[in-house]
């Protein structure tokens, strides 16, 4: 078996200052554009409306494109490249056109895109690929049931964790789901990537992922808090425990990486935003369940310790390292300084 990254000692959490402030300013590029951009980029599952996609057999001229579908009445639709100069994707979202698709049919909008269109290329210039149509009352109980899903499947793995382990090891795990989320949110709009169901599997099996990531290090966390050595300061053991499961974490991370990017490259239009959230989300899950779960933690067990149980039964206060005191004596002075 290959052995890559054995018998590490890095200090990870000495840099959780400077990985805070990468993932702040972060964030805030993230809010930026949303005040300058405006809202997230929901798909037609979620707002209701017509998306058809179209092969032309040869590059057609948008802004023609464009006025025929006004002329037709399809006003403010949005036309998109769809990999090559031949694909086009038109959506027909606007409030008018969903409001007539309610009331003529799913199918209505997309007859007259199509017929509009026939009559300005000829018969046999284009070929309809596919066509979505969402009523508005669905997109939105979509919309509501994604929502629900996020905040369940976060519910779950918090539960899960506290019982497993205990509320510092829950806590500490809660912060750093809410990163992945704030992070992978601000990652979605800073791209301008289409919000759809399929993003939104994506964003859960990223939650999943990365607590996966977390429950590893953690539950060597725990194995080392059992086998301590006698003044090992809290943050020490973490970084030993972050060390010992890194060959571990680079070999999953690699793998789902390459399986990540053989779809964002060859699996097409449809399922790259998938492809493309999982991979960032590869790095997400990474990056919090060593800088924000471990200083968390670290953070959490300075405020409130737990007893730490020696071989004799005697009792005391785990350090956590955080604050190192240079004016204690060892024991040994001590002794000999009563005699």
């Amino acid at each position: 078996m290959i052995r890559i990254f054995h018998n590490t000692h890095y200090e990870f959490i000495r840099w959780w200052r400077v990985a805070a402030g990468l993932t702040m300013a972060f964030i805030v590029a993230g809010l930026v554009s949303f005040a300058v951009k405006g809202g997230v980029n929901y798909s037609i599952e979620f707002t209701g409306g017509t998306l058809m996609q179209l092969q032309f057999k040869t590059p057609p001229d948008v802004a023609v494109l464009r006025s025929t579908l006004d002329k037709a009445g399809i006003t403010g639709a949005e036309i998109q490249q769809f990999g090559t100069d031949l694909d086009y994707t038109v959506r027909a979202r606007d409030e008018k056109q969903v409001q007539e698709q309610a009331a003529v049919g799913a199918e209505g909008i997309s007859k007259r895109i199509e017929a509009a269109l026939v009559q300005q290329f000829g018969v046999g210039a284009m070929t309809v690929v596919r066509t979505e149509a969402v009523g508005p009352k669905v997109g939105g109980e979509l919309r509501q049931g994604a929502f629900y899903a996020m905040i369940i499947t976060s519910l779950f793995t918090l539960m899960y964790l506290a019982f497993r382990f205990d509320w510092r090891f829950g806590v500490a795990a809660v912060v750093s789901t809410a990163h992945d989320i704030l992070v992978t949110v601000a990652f979605i709009k800073i791209l301008h990537i289409e919000v759809s169901l399929t993003v939104v599997a994506a964003i859960l099996t990223l939650l999943g992922y990365s607590a996966n990531d977390t429950i590893i290090i953690f539950d060597r966390v725990r194995e080392n808090l059992r086998k301590r050595g006698k003044g090992e300061p809290f943050r020490n053991l973490l970084d030993r425990s972050i060390n010992e499961t890194l060959p571990r974490s680079i070999m999953t991370h690699a793998t789902v990486l390459a399986a990540t990017l053989a779809l964002l490259v060859f699996a097409g239009e449809v399922i790259r935003p998938f492809a493309l959230v999982m991979t960032f989300g590869v790095f997400v899950a990474t990056f919090s369940s060593i800088y924000v779960a471990g200083p968390v933690l670290l953070w959490i067990e300075s405020r409130y310790p737990r007893a730490n149980t020696d071989s004799r039964g005697k009792t005391s206060r785990i350090d956590t390292g955080a604050e190192p005191s240079s004016t204690a004596k060892p024991r040994s002075q001590e002794r000999a300084g009563t005699r």
